[in-house]
């Protein structure tokens, strides 16, 4: 009966963590099945997630040191954004006015909604890291993950050493967290595949209610290949170890 309790917790703080990305396919979902008027689908998506970003700082759901932590993962993922469409990697098929070279403003946010979830998850878990590797190591492999998505159209795919690397690096570390004042733990490698997994079935989701469109998806929707897993595996390494390095840096109250 207590872990049932202790499961539900858990499953609580975490449906509050992901507030940010509920509102987004909330949204998605909505402008799917009820037209707005005045403006294009992609501007009003757009406008709620800034209007949903401003509530959740002024609510004091989300510190301003949060906020700048989000602000560099909307620029980290619309950079990339804007590289993959161009290279035909998906694209937005849908008109909007605010967007750039091909890719809706609105975008960065899905990216940025990660770092939040990340964000709440950590501070409502009370979680600590055991055994993180040191800043030398962290920095550069975030850096040559997030790089590979750019050159490996261009030269080799190298995700799976590097997904390999990061079993490496991270095999004695672990991440603590307490539910209802209980401490658990888990490895770090374990909870990046779990993230990864469940951002996958987002992902579904998303390209189901229009956010974006593979090319396979251009005549009917289809289910997003397993595959891309891997790539959004890789992704929240980069995230996890942004917020991490950030907290260790400026203490758990970031």
């Amino acid at each position: 009966m207590r872990a049932v309790k202790q499961l539900v917790h858990f499953g609580w703080q975490q449906a509050l963590s992901c507030l940010f990305p509920v509102v987004i396919f909330a949204s998605l979902a909505l402008t799917k099945i009820i037209p707005l008027p005045f403006l294009p689908r992609y501007d009003w998506l757009l406008l709620i997630c800034i209007f949903m970003q401003w509530w959740m700082l002024r609510s004091g759901l989300e510190t301003k040191d949060e906020l700048k932590v989000i602000t560099l993962f909307h620029l980290i993922g619309l950079t990339l954004e804007i590289f993959k469409v161009n290279m035909g990697s998906w694209s937005y098929p849908e008109e909007g006015f605010f967007k750039i070279f091909g890719v809706p403003l609105y975008s960065g946010f899905m990216y940025a909604s990660v770092a939040s979830y990340l964000c709440q998850a950590w501070r409502r878990l009370d979680v600590n890291l055991n055994k993180w590797p040191p800043f030398f190591v962290v920095v550069p492999l975030a850096a040559a993950i997030y790089l590979n998505f750019f050159t490996h159209h261009f030269w080799i795919d190298i995700r799976w050493w590097l997904s390999a690397l990061v079993i490496i690096v991270f095999w004695r570390s672990w991440v603590n967290y307490k539910v209802n004042g209980v401490q658990y733990r888990m490895p770090i490698a374990l909870s990046f595949v779990l993230i990864g997994f469940f951002i996958w079935i987002a992902e579904n989701i998303a390209t189901f209610f229009g956010a974006w469109q593979y090319p396979n998806q251009a005549d009917a929707w289809s289910l997003v290949h397993l595959g891309k897993v891997s790539s959004w595996l890789l992704l929240v390494i980069v995230s996890f170890l942004i917020v991490a390095t950030l907290k260790q840096v400026k203490g758990k109250n970031l």
